[in-house]
């Protein structure tokens, strides 16, 4: 039988451990990130969804009237939760600028509801509820998907050192 002889420890172990210890703080934040963004889209979405629905049963307007009009109501909560909260930590030049970014932006993502919206209701010709309720939610998912990875390339830029 070999008699264990004491095993010197690794130089690199302690760099290795802080490397792991920056991708787990780096995965958290943007884990944070993620979850904070999606919270405010859901508030943003039930804004969006109440409304269009209350407008639509309400005034009897046109299926992109009422998507339109709470979705610009929802727009302005969303830029404020998300400038003060979930990109907080993102540089701000505090102008005009940023705003004006946010609202065109915006305003590509409700197309794309408008669009699927539209594309149920007038190409398909489903006009009941369940059937606007699901272009309606099909047009919010590609819209959020649109509007996170813009807000993060264009608007909430990462702040510099």
């Amino acid at each position: 039988m070999q008699r264990s002889r004491p095993v010197k420890t690794v130089g690199s172990a302690p760099g290795y451990r802080a490397f792991l210890r920056g991708r787990l703080l780096i995965r958290g934040k943007f884990l944070s990130e993620l979850l904070s963004f999606g919270f405010v889209g859901v508030v943003g979405t039930l804004i969006m969804i109440f409304g269009a629905n209350l407008m639509r049963a309400l005034l009897g307007g046109s299926p992109v009237t009422s998507v339109v009009v709470p979705t610009v109501v929802s727009t302005l909560a969303s830029y404020l939760l998300n400038r003060y909260w979930v990109f907080r930590h993102r540089d701000s030049d505090g102008s005009s600028r940023e705003v004006a970014i946010f609202f065109a932006l915006n305003g590509v993502g409700l197309l794309i509801q408008v669009l699927c919206t539209g594309f149920t209701y007038y190409t398909l010709g489903l006009h009941g509820g369940v059937a606007y309720n699901g272009g309606l939610l099909a047009g919010v998912a590609l819209g959020a998907a649109f509007r996170y990875w813009s807000y993060k390339k264009w608007v909430f830029t990462p702040a510099t050192a």
